[in-house]
């Protein structure tokens, strides 16, 4: 049984999305919301989550429907056909871990049984809300705590970067003591030293963010 990919994603500024909207008019982060999300075909679906606001609103979404102190409970009804990135995980059931919105945008930590469903996934993302952007990918490996279930997305690499490295590796340019220096790298792959030296950093640079969890 394959143990999947969790994903996070964050959409900018989902002009469907009443939430976000909700976020962004209101100036207030939205977090851990409890949703059941519609499949095609379905409705009478709904959303809950807790804002530090007491704005009404109508329409949409509805509330103050509850009181908790200083944050209040608010509640959206799915339509059916509706086609905010929830609603659009919901069709491809996958579980929605985390849910954030914050200045407009939708933060999305959801979980995908394969990457073919996850490319299906970010296809419809892509297509629907082009402000998508990945941020992390896990998949848990055979050993590791949670922790360490770093997923290294080489798709970050662009198809020189990726061809450097590639070819440093084969070639030994890892290995103690080197298999081929940056010169001969660069002569199997015609062109410069230079440009041998500033792929490999970029391509390191851009794998290691995905190790270390930076966000440079």
């Amino acid at each position: 049984m394959s143990s999947g990919i969790r994903a996070t994603v964050t959409v900018g500024e989902p002009n469907n999305c009443p939430i976000a909207r909700f976020a962004a008019t209101t100036g207030t982060t939205i977090e851990n919301v409890s949703t059941s999300v519609a499949r095609p075909g379905e409705a009478g679906s709904t959303a809950e989550f807790l804002a530090a606001t007491d704005a009404e609103v109508e329409g949409e979404i509805t509330g103050p429907v509850f009181s908790y102190g200083s944050s209040n409970l608010y509640r959206r009804t799915y339509e059916a056909d509706a086609t905010c990135p929830c609603a659009c995980l919901g069709s491809f059931g996958c579980p929605i871990h985390r849910y954030a919105a914050e200045d407009g945008d939708v933060t999305l930590v959801f979980h995908a049984d394969s990457f073919e469903q996850l490319q299906a996934v970010m296809a419809e993302f892509r297509e629907q809300f082009p402000g998508v952007d990945v941020q992390r990918l896990l998949q848990p490996p055979l050993q590791g705590t949670p922790e360490e279930q770093v997923f290294v997305n080489r798709g970050k690499l662009t198809d020189r970067q990726y061809e450097v490295l590639q070819t440093a590796y084969d070639m030994g340019y890892f290995e103690r003591p080197k298999g081929a220096n940056a010169t001969e790298i660069a002569d199997a792959l015609g062109i410069t030293q230079s440009t041998v030296t500033e792929h490999l950093g970029a391509a390191q640079r851009k794998l290691l963010e995905d190790i270390l969890e930076s966000d440079t």
